[in-house]
């Protein structure tokens, strides 16, 4: 097939290199891409938020399916574009993007659809948030309505805190204050073509920007998948008591979800509970997804656009551990440090079971530098978390970028996970 994706960071040269792995090879090019990218397949100077500009790229080069990676270009109606023109895509319209684009949105789809999520009031002003904020009481949780990229999410017992936050958020429009749930997070894809819903792997990302989660929220520091320790039977409860009910109430309401549905969840003591929904894949989780996925992700992807999911089995996975470590700019999540180069990533060929996934680099006279917060994803494979680990660590220490910073603690709580949710079995 000719594909071509849009978007420009680590979770596009994911989905790049799980298309490379298919037999036979697909013509695939990336816009805008990144450098990482731009060394494997061709990159084209398109603005992936244009969608007349994106659709008549499509047409000129016979494109068989169009990736949408990316919250913005999906928010922003390219997805409408395209299949206006007839080309097959993967990502849902402007009106079904708004299960991200607004969480008031998102929050009355789940209303509708009796889908189980923490208790949530809208405030247009700073009088209505701090109301709610006192309502909630501590921890408090923020949110901004719109998209934040992944910064708007605020959890704290600092009243104040959440009131400035709040405040800031305000200016940009209005704010969420939700009921604080306590469990573990979990992040589950689930592909849909309007109707029908198939899962793939949970995974689990760190938001936090520094050991034991702490900092400020992030879009993502790090992963990991399989997660053993979930209970038996989670995925299917998730897909009877969240996904379906969403998808039929989105269908209801005339705007069919065609893309990627991904379920931002906590296992509370009552079971799964709705955090957030996203329009898309996530970053970083992506890449340990897509690091175990056997089955073909074309196929599944242009099911999905087709409206033929329903004949395709649920996507198999490997046995293997996949674990990532976001290398960040000094500065990120804040104002991110750009333009230092990044070293030592040549010496990572040999390197078994590591693979890199480019966020934000670029070539400055010929040097790669870093143009952005979350700079690297180190992706690594292996029989068990201790060796997939290690290799993620051992790679990460062989790459240079002054002033960057990682979480050394990614996926070093498995085994605890486990024994508290009540045994299980950790991969060895």
């Amino acid at each position: 097939m000719r594909i071509l994706v849009l978007g420009s960071g680590g979770r596009e040269h994911a989905i790049v290199a799980s298309l490379l792995r298919e037999a036979p090879l697909h013509e695939i090019t990336v816009a805008p891409g990144n450098a990482g990218i731009a060394q494997s397949v061709t990159v084209a100077a398109l603005d992936p938020e244009r969608g007349d500009e994106v659709s008549q790229y499509a047409i000129d080069n016979a494109v068989d399916l169009v990736i949408i990676g990316p919250e913005a270009p999906l928010v922003a109606g390219v997805a409408d574009a395209l299949r206006e023109r007839g080309i097959p895509v993967f990502g849902p319209s402007r009106d079904a993007a708004r299960i991200e684009g607004s969480k008031t949105f998102a929050k009355s789809v789940m209303d509708a659809a009796a889908v189980p999520t923490g208790g949530a009031s809208r405030a247009a002003s700073l009088a209505e948030a701090v109301a709610a904020i006192d309502e909630y009481g501590a921890p408090y949780v923020v949110k901004a309505d719109g998209l934040a990229a992944g910064k708007g999410v605020l959890v704290t017992g600092d009243r104040a805190e959440a009131v400035e936050h709040a405040r800031f958020w305000l200016e940009h429009g209005p704010v969420l204050v939700e009921e604080f749930l306590v469990g573990r997070e979990i992040s589950l894809f689930l592909l849909s073509d309007g109707h029908t819903v198939l899962p793939l792997a949970p995974a689990h990302d760190y938001k936090r920007a520094f050991d034991g989660d702490t900092g400020p929220n992030t879009g993502g520091m790090g992963a990991y998948s399989p997660v053993p320790w979930l209970p038996d039977g989670f995925v299917d409860e998730v897909i009877e008591t969240i996904a379906i009910p969403t998808i039929r109430e989105l269908a209801r309401q005339r705007t069919p979800f065609i893309g990627l549905l991904y379920c931002g969840l906590i296992l509370t003591a009552s079971g799964a509970r709705v955090i957030e929904f996203n329009a898309r894949f996530g970053d970083p989780e992506t890449q340990v997804v897509l690091a175990r996925l056997v089955t073909p992700l074309s196929g599944l992807l242009m099911a999905a656009a087709s409206g033929q999911l329903g004949r395709m089995p649920r996507p198999t996975f490997t046995d293997d551990v996949a674990v990532a470590v976001v290398l960040a700019s000094e500065g990120y999540p804040g104002e991110p440090v750009t333009g230092r180069a990044i070293s030592g990533l040549g010496e990572l060929a040999g390197f078994t079971g590591v693979t890199i996934a480019h966020g934000a680099t670029g070539f400055v006279a010929g040097t790669l530098v870093a143009t952005g917060g979350r700079v690297l994803s180190v992706i690594a494979t292996g029989t068990d978390f201790r060796i997939a680990r290690g290799r993620a660590y051992g790679a990460v220490d062989r790459i240079g970028l002054a002033g960057s910073h990682f979480r050394s603690d990614i996926a070093d709580e498995v085994e605890v996970a486990v024994a508290e949710a009540g045994g299980g079995e950790v991969p060895r």
